[in-house]
Order: C-alpha cells, then sequence, then structure tokens
C-alpha cells in the first residue's frame, strides 16, 4: 500500500503540475479530487483482507525507504504519461470543454490508481501467479463501476461532470488495459534490478 499510495500520489501530483501549466482551466476541480480520493481510499478498505506472497514472509523485512523511494520516482511517472495521453485526447479527439476534460481524467485517473493495486501487491503475475482477496477485487470492480457511472447520475451536476460520448469509452478501456501492462513490465525490470523489498 506505501509503494501504491506514493506513486499514485507522486504521478498525480506531476500530471496536475504539468496540465496547469498548459491548460486554460484546472485539470480537476477540489471537489472532483476529493470525491476521487474519497472512492480511492474506498477501494482499499478492503487491503488488511489480502495476504502477501509468501516468500515475502519468509524473514524479517525491515522499513527500506530508500527502495520506496526508488519505486515511487520509477512507477509514478507511469501514470503520468497515461494522464497526459488523456489530456490530448481529451484536446485534440474529443475537443473537450472544461467540464468534458475533468469528467474524461477523473474516470481515467481513477480506473488507473484504484485497479493497479493489483500489479503493485505482488512481484509475481497478478490473477495468474498470485491473486488477491476476493473482498478487494470486488471493491476495485465496484468503485471503478461507480466512478463510471457517476456522470451518467443525479450527481453530475454537482460534482461539475457531463456524459462523456461512447467513442470515450472505447480508448478508455484501451488506456488502462495498456497502462496495466506496462506497469507490470516495468515492475518486473524493477524488482530485477533492486530486488524485491
Amino acid at each position: 500500500y506505501i509503494k501504491m499510495g506514493s506513486s499514485s500520489n507522486f504521478g498525480n501530483m506531476l500530471s496536475m503540475t504539468g496540465g496547469s501549466m498548459f491548460l486554460p482551466f484546472l485539470p480537476m476541480l477540489p471537489i472532483q479530487i476529493l470525491l476521487n480520493n474519497f472512492l480511492y481510499d474506498v477501494s482499499q478498505v478492503a487491503i488488511p483482507t489480502d495476504g502477501v506472497d509468501k516468500e515475502y514472509i519468509v524473514k524479517p523485512r525491515p522499513w527500506n525507504i530508500n527502495y520506496i523511494k526508488k519505486f515511487m520516482f520509477v512507477i509514478g511517472p507511469i501514470s503520468s504519461i497515461y494522464d497526459f495521453l488523456t489530456y490530448g485526447v481529451m484536446l485534440f479527439i474529443f475537443h473537450a470543454d472544461a467540464k468534458l476534460f475533468h469528467t474524461g481524467w477523473f474516470i481515467e485517473s481513477l480506473c488507473t490508481q484504484t485497479l493497479v493495486i493489483h500489479i503493485i501487491r505482488t512481484g509475481k503475475i497478478p490473477f495468474i501467479e498470485s491473486k488477491p482477496s476476493k473482498f478487494l477485487m470486488l471493491t476495485s470492480v465496484v468503485i471503478v463501476t461507480i466512478g463510471i457511472l457517476i456522470p451518467f447520475s443525479p450527481l453530475a451536476k454537482p460534482f461539475g461532470f457531463v456524459r462523456p460520448p461512447p467513442m470515450y469509452f472505447v480508448i478508455l478501456f484501451f488506456m488502462v488495459s495498456t497502462y496495466l501492462f506496462f506497469v507490470q513490465v516495468v515492475k518486473k525490470w524493477f524488482i530485477r534490478k533492486y530486488g524485491y523489498d
């Protein structure tokens, strides 16, 4: 959780800072950030029900802040790459105004941030070599579903969302899938280089 939280937050900071430099509006409104964080935190309440790989608890593992820092600097920017790709999709494909842009990035950000726990929680291939708890899988699916449905619900207006065009969800599926695959590939490289602490 520490590795995931630090890398995700670092990536989000890069994305917000970068977007604020060239967009004529905030990449995401404060109330939308609070909602994103709330939903993300709800999805993580299942972490105590999850188990780590048996190899990980063979011997005591003291805190390794340097390892966490390296992990944050390597994995965090990957989410920023996909955030900037989302910016490009919203601006150049959908010619989004502020509300549509906020909606598009909110959904993409919540999906990638919520689902990446399944990659980071293990040094192995997720779901195949190491399965998360059923509760963690459930909360991940439920929160991603809620995030996607909010723009179609009565909550859309108070949070400043609009309905994305159908093609957005095709692009979203492709981007989230490739993001998770890319994180898995980089994670395996990172473990080979620095070990698994």
